[in-house]
């Protein structure tokens, strides 16, 4: 059986082999109870059935689908916000399937996550300057004088200016709003970032801004990135690997231009047929 990471283990210093994944789920499976049926004998419902995925070290693994297929739920199995039902899950070949408080502290160093909505994804009562600041105090990252340089970097990362720092989330745009929400992603220097649905909510100009930022820091920091979309253009534009997903289950998983040029399943057929480009004009 692997080895579970131990405690005092400093997370940054595992990210040394680029063939070892950052995470990696096998056999996942996830299963709910549903509202249906008896008091002792409880319909189920299966989100995720047999998953197989890595994340790889400067890559960007995509995965598509339409909502409810659980790419959703398989993502948050990766940061740790769902327990697997079945299989196992690792994190730099280390098994954390059943991860402590100490282990979640330490991946959550590595991985962070940038939520679908910004504008709840932000504490409203704070502000900019405090939303960057805060991870880097909950961690014990630093001092003041240099927890202020890092939030200071942060924005000029994406794109934002200084005069934002005072900024309360409801005064920003919904486009400005998802940059702080990566910043605050960017704080702890991870070294994968999962986005789910990153630009469902922003209309189309503003959404091939943040893909492009997106892109830009993928190539700047080295990141790798998990990105969920129901959009297969968006997942197109960004993505190195694509896992398309329906009914919970991996239907199809390759190289990016090999999937979408030749997808050898009926389902990734029917996704690009279905989804009109709307996206490429924007990002030209």
């Amino acid at each position: 059986m692997s080895e579970a990471i131990p405690a005092e283990t400093d997370a940054q210093s595992l990210i040394s082999d680029p063939d070892t994944p950052i995470i990696e789920l096998k056999n996942v499976e996830v299963t709910f109870k549903a509202r249906t049926g008896s008091l002792f004998r409880p319909n189920h419902v299966h989100a995720v059935q047999g998953v197989d995925m890595k994340i790889m070290p400067g890559k960007v693994l995509g995965i598509v689908g339409e909502s409810g297929c659980g790419k959703s739920t398989t993502a948050n199995v990766m940061c740790g916000l769902q327990v697997a039902t079945k299989g196992q899950v690792f994190f730099m070949g280390k098994d954390v399937t059943k991860r402590s408080a100490a282990h979640r502290r330490h991946i959550g160093s590595v991985v962070s996550v940038v939520f679908q909505d910004p504008a709840t994804a932000l504490n409203p009562r704070m502000t900019v300057q405090d939303q960057l600041a805060d991870p880097l105090r909950v961690h014990k990252i630093g001092t003041e004088e240099t927890r202020d340089k890092r939030v200071r970097e942060l924005l000029g990362l994406v794109g934002l200016p200084l005069s934002a720092l005072n900024a309360l989330p409801g005064q920003l745009s919904g486009g400005q709003r998802q940059r702080v929400a990566i910043a605050r992603a960017l704080s702890l220097h991870p070294k994968a970032i999962i986005a789910d649905e990153p630009t469902s909510a922003l209309d189309v100009s503003v959404r091939a801004q943040i893909l492009n930022l997106l892109s830009d820091l993928k190539k700047e920091l080295g990141l790798a990135m998990v990105f969920i979309s129901h959009d297969i253009q968006t997942v197109r534009y960004i993505s190195d690997r694509i896992a398309v997903m329906n009914a919970g289950k991996v239907v199809e998983e390759g190289d990016a231009d090999t999937l979408l040029n030749h997808p050898s399943d009926p389902y990734t057929r029917k996704l690009l047929g279905a989804a009109p480009s709307l996206l490429h004009p924007q990002l030209d």
